[in-house]
This record gives C-alpha cells, sequence and structure tokens, in this order.
C-alpha cells in the first residue's frame, strides 16, 4: 500500500527565489529531499485565480511568466515538468458535483514553478495545477479540498503556493531590509495557533477576525490555498512551519507541511 503523501503550503514570495540560493530555497531543497518521491504533483496556485474550476490536462504543460518587471533572466527560466493528463481527469471525478473544465491552455504559473523547480529540480515528477474559483467564498475552497484526500493515499503531493500575510501596498520595495510590521506578525501568530490548535473555523472565516486579518489579506487569492492544505488534515497528523520568515515587512513566507 502506498503510503500516505503530505500535504505543504509555501509561502512563494517572489519568482525571483527560482533563480536565487537563500533560505526559503535552501529549505524548499531539504523539504524535496526529505520527500518520498510523488507519482505526481497537485498544485493549489494564488495565480490561477479565475471563475469557474479547472484543472490542466496537457501532457507537456507550458512555463507561465505571469508577472513583469523583472531581469530577462527569468523570463527565460524554463520549468519544463511533465503533464498528467490522467490525474486531472482523477481531480474531475473526485471533485464531482462541481463541474471542472479540463484546461489544455494555462500550464505552470510562477506559483508552482518557482517553488518546485527547487523541491524538485530534477524535473521529472508530473505536475497538475487546479484553479481556484474567484467567484466562490473561502468555505467552498475549503470544502471541495476535502473531496482530494484519496489523492494521498494514490501517491499525490498536494501543495498550495502562496502567501499567509501578502499586501504588496505595504511591501518595502527597493529598500533597506524592514522588520515585519506588527500587524502581520500578529495575524501569522494568530494563525499558527489556530493551526496548531486544529481549529480552521476561524480560519475560513478569516475575514471576520481582525483589522489585522484585513491588512494582512487584502484579497483572498494568496490565502486561500492554504484552506485547500489545512482541509486535508487527518486526525492523527500534527501541522509543522519547516520554513518561516517575513519579507518587505508584509510578505509572511512561512511554510505549513501536514504531517
Amino acid at each position: 500500500m502506498t503510503a500516505r503523501m503530505p500535504v505543504i503550503f509555501f509561502g512563494h514570495g517572489n519568482p525571483m527565489n527560482a533563480l536565487l540560493r537563500n533560505a526559503y530555497t535552501e529549505g524548499w531543497r531539504r523539504i524535496g529531499n526529505a520527500l518520498p518521491k510523488p507519482k505526481a504533483v497537485l498544485a493549489i496556485s494564488a495565480h490561477w485565480y479565475r471563475p469557474g474550476t479547472a484543472v490542466t490536462a496537457m501532457p507537456r504543460p507550458r512555463t507561465i511568466h505571469d508577472f513583469g518587471g523583472f531581469p530577462r533572466e527569468l523570463f527565460e527560466f524554463q520549468y519544463p515538468a511533465p503533464g498528467s493528463p490522467e490525474l486531472a481527469q482523477r481531480v474531475r471525478e473526485l471533485l464531482q458535483p462541481v463541474e471542472v473544465e479540463l484546461d489544455n491552455d494555462w500550464g505552470l504559473d510562477h506559483g508552482t514553478w518557482s517553488v518546485l523547480s527547487h523541491v524538485f529540480p530534477d524535473v521529472d515528477v508530473p505536475i497538475v495545477q487546479l484553479s481556484m474559483d474567484e467567484t466562490q467564498p473561502a468555505s467552498f475552497h475549503y470544502d471541495i479540498a476535502k473531496q482530494l484526500a484519496p489523492l494521498r493515499d494514490e501517491g499525490v503531493l498536494i501543495i498550495g503556493s502562496g502567501n499567509l500575510v501578502h499586501n504588496l501596498q505595504a511591501y518595502a520595495w527597493d529598500r533597506h531590509p524592514v522588520e515585519p510590521f506588527d500587524w502581520a506578525l500578529r495575524f501569522e501568530q494568530q494563525a499558527r495557533e489556530f493551526l496548531l490548535q486544529r481549529n480552521h473555523q476561524p480560519l475560513i472565516a478569516y475575514e471576520t477576525l481582525s483589522r489585522d486579518a484585513m491588512l494582512a489579506v487584502p484579497t483572498p487569492e494568496h490565502y486561500l490555498p492554504l484552506l485547500y492544505v489545512v482541509s486535508l488534515q487527518q486526525p492523527d497528523e500534527h501541522v509543522s512551519f519547516p520554513i518561516e520568515g517575513v519579507e518587505g515587512g508584509s510578505i509572511s513566507m512561512l511554510t505549513v507541511s501536514i504531517p
């Protein structure tokens, strides 16, 4: 019997991390080295947030450079991981009755490849991305993620990629390193406590928590991938935080691993 695969939320931060060696990318490499090799990866990225639910179904997904203002080297970066039409079909079946489009256009965006290029540098693990439906509330995303649980026993690594705290308006662009904002630290600590207590309901209803939450999560797309991960926590599993840090005062790089 295949051992149950973990589920991991990565704080992905700056896409330049694909090219860099730093504490975060070294941490991602350590995670990859410690993982049993998965049959495939199902990735939920902050950067595929669109009306409706879709899953990439092509055998060779393209590397999407979904950003601007970065060096040429980043636009030239390729992560030619194979896709898995079979996994795409399996995801579609598991998420019924939600209608899931088999997508042959999107590919892998930087929320996925900037991290997985370090986790799986040999580019030999098939990857499928699942979109997040921007028309649905947080509870929808948490609930449909539960339907993906059988994949963990089928050798599939499920990852979410975003940032627990993600406020670009407050970010210290091109400035000297700054200390994390108090509200960013408070919200991250509050979220950690809920995760350690296995108390998911406040995380789903994050908009009701505090003004800190509104500053930490001004828009939902970087936060929601966390809900896909924590929704899959089993009764015998505890969370850990193998990577932590705050960039630019307002971007949490926290990684949440289950188990």
